[in-house]
């Protein structure tokens, strides 16, 4: 008797711990309300598409594994490949009319538009394959080291799909709701994308012309700096080198990275250009270090991680290089 009934228990516990659907949960119901409040939503429509919103247990999986938590060299080898490299160059010469017009209206260089593409979806070969409110929700509800975050980009994401008439279940980006050729957020979608190809319309998703002016506007709208530098290479030497470590934004003076035995490879700077020391670690191999510009914490600024910015800039590099060397 007590076999079949721990077997029974066995049987029916999975569905005793599944949680109420999302349109039945209080924390829920109180964020619709929010939203009736705040942006005149009707709140029978967001109940009903909260019934048909489902838990996605994968997406919870993957951001707690981002990418940036593989060692460097692995995660530059990813990106820095020849076929995305070669890629990028014919993304490049596709698309140049509208990277030229990027830069003269935003500052950025072609190469940087580029491999910010290439290393977010290969030139918007992999814009993701979830559906976008379905990740969102999750994270939203079900992820509480980032709810806040999620619950916001949640908020943006109904009113996108609201104000541009978008059918709120058909748009599919990545686990953590990004969408597009250039991964956006949806509010960031809302604050830096534009119509770069002037058909009255921001397609992130399909139009190649507004993924490179929402790119470069993004760039410029958090402090870049046209003809600045963005990184170097560097050797350190000694012990003092490490209390500067750690950080991303540029608050250092170059001279001072070299007296604690920083040494920028490749160029010379003056002193004063304010940077910032990177280490890029690798185990069991000696970690790789850069000197970040103010343009490379701009980088971060799309991701906030040092991985990221140096992937991009070494790919910027090879892009250019390429495409140089092509003509």
């Amino acid at each position: 008797m007590k076999r079949i009934c721990a077997v029974f228990l066995a049987l029916i516990s999975p569905a005793l711990a599944q949680q109420p659907g999302y349109a039945e949960r209080p924390e829920v119901r109180a964020f619709i309300r929010e939203l009736v409040e705040r942006h005149g939503f009707i709140e029978r429509e967001l109940l009903a598409m909260f019934a048909r919103v489902q838990r996605t247990e994968p997406v919870l999986q993957a951001v707690q594994a981002p990418a940036e938590r593989r060692p460097w060299e692995e995660y530059r080898a990813t990106f820095l490949s020849e076929r995305r490299i070669a890629d990028g160059v014919a993304f490049w010469s596709a698309n140049r009319k509208a990277l030229e017009r990027a830069q003269r209206q935003y500052g950025v260089p072609p190469e940087y538009v580029v491999a910010i593409l290439g290393v977010e979806t290969f030139y918007g070969r992999n814009t993701g394959r979830w559906r976008v409110v379905d990740a969102l929700t999750t994270l939203a509800f079900d992820y509480p080291p980032r709810a806040p975050f999620f619950r916001d980009q949640l908020e943006n994401y109904l009113l996108l799909v609201r104000d541009g008439g978008i059918d709120v279940f058909s748009v599919r980006g990545s686990y953590a709701g990004a969408i597009g050729i250039p991964q956006f957020m949806p509010g960031s979608t809302r604050r830096f994308a534009v119509d770069f190809n002037d058909d009255g319309v921001i397609d992130l998703r399909r139009s190649a012309a507004d993924a490179i002016g929402s790119v470069a506007n993004f760039l410029k709208q958090h402090g870049w700096e046209p003809g600045g530098e963005v990184a170097l290479e560097a050797r350190v030497t000694g012990d003092a080198y490490r209390a500067y470590t750690g950080g991303l934004e540029a608050k250092n003076a170059l001279a001072e990275l070299i007296r604690a035995g920083v040494q920028p490879l490749g160029k010379d700077l003056p002193g004063e250009a304010r940077a910032a020391l990177v280490e890029l670690e690798t185990p069991e191999r000696p970690s790789e270090y850069r000197i970040g510009f103010k343009n490379f914490y701009v980088i971060t600024r799309y991701n906030r991680s040092a991985y990221y910015a140096a992937a991009v800039n070494d790919l910027a590099k090879a892009l250019r290089e390429a495409q140089s060397a092509g003509k």
